[in-house]
């Protein structure tokens, strides 16, 4: 076998490799033994088929074997002997003059091909020991307990029938029937749903067109869907509902007390408090975690800067803007509706690709020289976090993350993120700094 290297750019290499014929018949002589002594021809007792006539009915196919391997083990030899790790699969062109590819499957020629090689580049890791952090805390106030009841409260509190109008606050169940421009509206029919008037939880208008009507009262009117609306073929569009008032109920009278914690499982008030704090806690944990991976996550792009694969660079900008250009389109809106051009979001995404690749690189070493995995069982643990998400979907949810490997791998991605950040935490030079609850939400809930 001879190898020569046609071309080297940046991380980039292409290399001829030449096999020769009495190669690659060496691995069809083997390969007919093999057959020889395992296939059952009529006339022919087992293991005693002339290998003449096996190479009548097997010798292509075998020789189809024969060039596969060999192109694999030619490209096998080339990366380790060089010592590459590849960024992508080995792209291999085979000789595209008339008849060159019959002459090597008759056995007349050499086999000849060209294979082209993305490398991953080396990377230099920082001395982690000198990244200074800050990470933020937020203690838990009673008065973030009280406003966690109170929604809680206001989440399950009892409604009572009403005999009047109904009013802002009021629930009312309704049966309604949509159109536009005559045409049934589909997904815009309900039967006695239930909806608290003034929640927003219709479109804008909706809910206060029914303050003021009683039980057995029917009202048409209509409605305009939001511009950004999510489902574009209704965004701007005028609807009309007709509505029937099927029962009106008040906010019934409670207290935040042992009585309402006990009705929500919890042995008393006291007892509800602490399950609150704990959650809130965990909350709080958790956005503090996610702030100290964000400025570590910008220090590591900061301080590793190297040639990235093209292709994988090419492969998540795409990915960024096919979502983009998604987003866009189910908004109705345009790159000068967001104050920018196509060109310069086009810059701006790219950028974001390649810090994705960059990162998602310098993970990947750190990683692998400092032996963190993500284990199965680790995996598993949070497969079975999502899956409780979806009460009564159990079986699917779990299937879907079975048979989909992207799927599983999206939820590895954090899992292993969350181990380095642990990992380097732990060697960074980490200040924690008291803050406000809304100072450490803020840019999240902003």
């Amino acid at each position: 076998m001879q190898v020569t290297e046609t071309a080297a750019a940046g991380l980039k290499r292409e290399y001829r490799v030449v096999v020769p014929a009495t190669d690659l018949e060496a691995r069809v002589n083997e390969r007919l033994d093999e057959l020889k002594n395992r296939v059952q021809l009529p006339g022919f007792r087992p293991g005693k088929v002339p290998v003449g006539h096996l190479r009548r009915l097997y010798g292509k196919s075998a020789m189809a074997e024969a060039i596969e391997a060999a192109m694999r083990d030619a490209n096998s030899k080339i990366i380790t002997e060089h010592g590459f790790k590849l960024a992508t699969e080995p792209k291999v062109a085979l000789p595209t003059e008339e008849g060159a590819v019959e002459g090597v499957i008759d056995g007349k020629s050499d086999l000849a091909y060209t294979v082209e090689l993305e490398i991953m580049p080396p990377i230099t890791l920082t001395d982690f020991k000198t990244i200074k952090l800050t990470r933020l805390t937020a203690p838990v106030e009673d008065s973030e307990i009280d406003r966690a009841l109170e929604t809680l409260y206001e989440q399950n509190r009892p409604f009572e029938a009403k005999t009047g109008a109904a009013e802002t606050g009021d629930r009312a169940t309704i049966s309604f029937q949509g159109s536009i421009d005559g045409a049934p509206l589909e997904g815009g029919s309900g039967e006695d749903v239930p909806l608290v008037l003034g929640t927003g939880h219709f479109i804008p208008g909706f809910e206060d067109h029914l303050v003021g009507l009683k039980v057995g009262d029917s009202k048409t009117f209509n409605v305009k869907f939001p511009d950004d609306y999510r489902e574009t073929n209704l965004a701007g569009k005028e609807a009309t509902f007709a509505v029937t008032v099927k029962g009106v109920e008040t906010p019934g009278e409670t207290k935040i007390d042992d009585q309402f914690a006990k009705a929500l499982g919890a042995e008393s008030l006291a007892k509800l408090r602490d399950a609150m704090k704990e959650r809130i806690t965990r909350e709080h944990a958790a956005a503090s975690h996610q702030k100290l991976k964000r400025v570590l996550f910008d220090e590591l792009d900061a301080r590793h800067k190297f040639e990235l694969p093209p292709s994988l660079a090419e492969q998540e900008f795409a990915n960024v803007w096919a979502q983009i250009e998604n987003e866009l389109k189910q908004k109705n809106r345009t790159f000068a509706d967001e104050g920018t051009t196509e060109e310069k979001a086009r810059e701006e995404y790219r950028g974001i690709a390649e810090r994705r690749v960059r990162l998602g690189l310098v993970l990947a070493e750190i990683g692998e020289r400092n032996n963190i995995t993500v284990t199965e069982n680790h995996l598993k643990g949070a497969l079975m976090e999502q899956v409780r998400q979806y009460p009564g979907q159990e079986r699917q949810i779990w299937e879907y993350y079975q048979k989909n490997p992207n799927a599983l791998a999206a939820l590895r991605a954090p899992l292993f993120e969350d181990k380095i950040v642990g990992f380097l935490s732990e060697l960074a030079e980490v200040t924690d700094k008291q803050v406000s609850r809304d100072e450490l939400f803020k840019e999240d809930e902003e």
